[in-house]
């Protein structure tokens, strides 16, 4: 073949190759504009009127630390909320909101129960992405019960199997979102279920009478993965 036909040739595919490549990225970018800025979780986000939008009734502006007293239920009550109250607008990172609850974990449970904790928190990746929408996310509680299952796994457990005072706690609720997508306000509301496990032991109240001289003090060992409660 002759050699200036042969580079002629060529050009003309390079050519066609870039305008192709050309006109895909103008669909892109033309798409893109369409269809606006998404939000970080777009399955799980409505846009709405600001007046239609769900309010937190009280989201902190920082993590705040868990209550360990008040007897079980109340430990798992504010165990969830902590969980699943976060503001990324706050200045904070998951890290932090996991630092609040890895300090109310039991020591021999610590590794574990923190890698529960992370899989219920976005990664850092995730919470870059959700702090551009302003994103902040609360718990509503429905339900706090004892399991069934697990009054079978007591009942049937060798001695020693499960450690003195251990209960576990199912909660059901609704995991809340708002933030922006662009300058219009977004809310979203998803049903949660998980389970808590949780250990209490009693210690003696250093108050005068006439309060109660023993209190329990509680602390997490496990959870379940979300949305895959026992029941």
């Amino acid at each position: 073949m002759d050699p200036t036909a042969r580079r002629r040739r060529t050009m003309l595919i390079a050519a066609i190759a870039g305008a192709l490549i050309l006109l895909i990225l103008v669909g892109i970018g033309f798409y893109g504009l369409i269809r606006g800025p998404q939000p970080a979780d777009p399955g799980d986000a409505v846009p709405t009127d600001s007046s239609a939008a769900t309010q937190p009734a009280d989201t902190p502006s920082r993590p705040e630390p868990v209550v360990v007293a008040g007897g079980p239920e109340a430990f798992a009550a504010a165990f969830a909320e902590a969980l699943f109250t976060w503001n990324t607008t706050s200045g904070y990172g998951p890290t932090d909101y996991a630092q609040m609850i890895a300090d109310v974990t039991k020591d021999q449970e610590a590794d574990a129960a923190a890698t529960d904790v992370r899989a219920y928190l976005p990664t850092q990746e995730a919470w870059a992405q959700l702090r551009t929408h302003q994103t902040r996310q609360w718990l509503t509680i429905d339900a706090i019960e004892i399991p069934a299952v697990w009054e079978e796994a007591v009942a049937q457990a060798a001695p020693g199997q499960i450690p003195d005072g251990t209960i576990a706690y199912t909660i059901s609720g609704t995991r809340h979102r708002t933030g922006y997508w662009g300058a219009d306000p977004v809310t979203t509301a998803h049903e949660v279920a998980f389970t808590v496990f949780l250990t209490c032991t009693p210690e003696r109240n250093p108050a005068p009478p006439p309060a109660d001289p023993i209190t329990e003090t509680c602390a997490l060992l496990r959870l379940s993965q979300l949305d895959n409660p026992l029941r």
